[in-house]
C-alpha cells in the first residue's frame, strides 16, 4: 500500500486532471506514479514536462530505456523498474539478456549499451564528476557531447520518478506486476 495517496481521476486536485486524463489515453490505464504525483500538480507536469523532453533526445528508445533502468536500479525504485522492463521489452525492443543484466546490476552484453549504462552509473555515483577515462569511453562508442548531456537528463527525469516512488512506496499497477524487481539492497 502507498504511503501517500494514489488520486484518481475523480479525487485528484483540478489542476491535475488534465495531466491524467492524456496519460489515460495514452497508457490506457492511469499508473500510480502519476496518481501520486497528482497529489502536487506542478510535480505532476513537471514529470510529464521532462519526460517529453527526455523523448526528443538523440538517444534512442532504447538507450534512453538503459539509462532510466541503471538509474532505477541504483536508486531502489521498483515501481520504475517494473514499468522500464514493461517499456525497455516491449517498446524499445531490448534484447531480454539486456534488461535482464540492468535488472540485476551485471555487465550487458551489448558492448556500446554497457558503455552507455557505465556512464550513466559513474554520472550518478560521482554527482557528474565522471573521469575522462570514462567519458573518452564514451566517446570512442560513438555517443556525442550532446548524448552525454541527454544522459544527465535522463537521470534527472529518474531521479524525481525514482525518488517519489521510493518516499511514496508506490505500489505497482496490476499492468506491472508480471515485471515486479525487489532491490537487493531492501
Amino acid at each position: 500500500m502507498s504511503r501517500v495517496t494514489v488520486q484518481t481521476l475523480e479525487s485528484a486536485p483540478e489542476a491535475a486532471r488534465p495531466f491524467l486524463e492524456n496519460a489515460l489515453k495514452a497508457n490506457g490505464y492511469l499508473p500510480n506514479l502519476l496518481g501520486v504525483l497528482a497529489n502536487a500538480p506542478a510535480a505532476l507536469e513537471t514529470y510529464l514536462t521532462v519526460s517529453a523532453l527526455n523523448g526528443k533526445a538523440e538517444l534512442s528508445l532504447a538507450e534512453r530505456e538503459v539509462v532510466q533502468l541503471t538509474a532505477a536500479t541504483i536508486h531502489g525504485c521498483s515501481f520504475c523498474v517494473a514499468g522500464h522492463t514493461a517499456i525497455g521489452l516491449n517498446k524499445a525492443r531490448l534484447p531480454q539478456d539486456v534488461v535482464e543484466a540492468l535488472r540485476v546490476g551485471t555487465e550487458l552484453p551489448d558492448e556500446k549499451l554497457e558503455t552507455l549504462a557505465a556512464f550513466a552509473r559513474e554520472v550518478i555515483a560521482t554527482r557528474g564528476n565522471v573521469s575522462d577515462d570514462t567519458y573518452q569511453a564514451f566517446q570512442a562508442a560513438g555517443y556525442s557531447q550532446g548524448n552525454a548531456l541527454e544522459v544527465i537528463l535522463g537521470i534527472s527525469l529518474a531521479t524525481l520518478c525514482n525518488f517519489v516512488n521510493v518516499f511514496a512506496q508506490t505500489s505497482l499497477n496490476a499492468e506491472l506486476e508480471k515485471y515486479q524487481w525487489q532491490s537487493s539492497a531492501q
